[in-house]
Formats: C-alpha cells, sequence, structure tokens
C-alpha cells in the first residue's frame, strides 16, 4: 500500500474514533425503578446536566419499568428541557416536544406516556440546555408514575 494511501486510511480511522468517542461520552445511566402502588410517581433515574453535554439517556432496567407519565425534577440549577424522546421495548420511539424552562428546584408538567402503562420503558433520551454557568450544574431527576 502507498504511503499516502495509508495516511489517508488512518486519517479517517482517527476521525471515526473521535466521533465514536464523542458520541459514547455522552452520558448514559442505567437505572432501576422500584416497585410501587398505581399512581404513585417513583424515581426513575438522576443525572447531572452539565455544560459539555446538551443531552442525557437514561436506560431503564426492568421489571418495574412500566409508567403512564413522566416529569422532570431539577435541582441546584435551572434548565431548559426541549425535547425528550422515550424508547418502549419494543423499539417504538415516543418523540416529546417538551419545551419547559425548568427553575432551580421546579418541576415539569406531567408528560402522557402512549399505551397509559401498558408498555415497558426500555430509555429515555433528552435534550436540554442549561441556563447559567455561574449557577452550576442541574441534576436532573426523571419521575415515572405508575
Amino acid at each position: 500500500m502507498k504511503p499516502k494511501n495509508l495516511f489517508k486510511r488512518l486519517c479517517l480511522l482517527s476521525a471515526g474514533l473521535s466521533v465514536l468517542l464523542a458520541v459514547s461520552a455522552n452520558a448514559q445511566k442505567v437505572a432501576r425503578p422500584r416497585p410501587g402502588p398505581a399512581g404513585s410517581w417513583r424515581v426513575i433515574g438522576t443525572v447531572q446536566a452539565d455544560f459539555k453535554a446538551d443531552h442525557d439517556t437514561i436506560i431503564v432496567a426492568g421489571p418495574a419499568d412500566d409508567f403512564r407519565k413522566l416529569k422532570f425534577k431539577v435541582t441546584d440549577a435551572p434548565l431548559k428541557l426541549r425535547r425528550v424522546v422515550v424508547i418502549y421495548d419494543n423499539g417504538e420511539p415516543d418523540k416529546l416536544e417538551v419545551r419547559s424552562d425548568i427553575r432551580k428546584g421546579g418541576e415539569s408538567r406531567e408528560i402522557d406516556l402512549k399505551g397509559a402503562g401498558k408498555r415497558s420503558l426500555r430509555k429515555i433520551e433528552f435534550w436540554y440546555e442549561t441556563k447559567g454557568i455561574l449557577q452550576g450544574k442541574a441534576d436532573v431527576t426523571v419521575l415515572g408514575m405508575k
């Protein structure tokens, strides 16, 4: 192989590896929600929204992973929640435009899910903007209603 072709391949490989590392740097947390009675809010998972990323993913592990509604609680700093994509165990996505400014210590509105608790969640992806570098990082807790 010519040195010029080898250099091109190495550059492409390096660029691909950089993209892969950037994608995997996106925070993914595995959460195991606890069972609870119908009508109760359960903590699904918590992530820390920082200034390096614009979205996070919570992977929801069963067996207590069936919910009718979601809401997001924010502590330590305000957050602009833009979009949520819920992936169900059957692979079907539920794309939700939220567009909610959540103040420090506040919550989003309740978000109804398709199927009203008949389908289990596989993962929850959410996109956001952090509102103020001087106010610190926001802890975002995702809650689900059974």
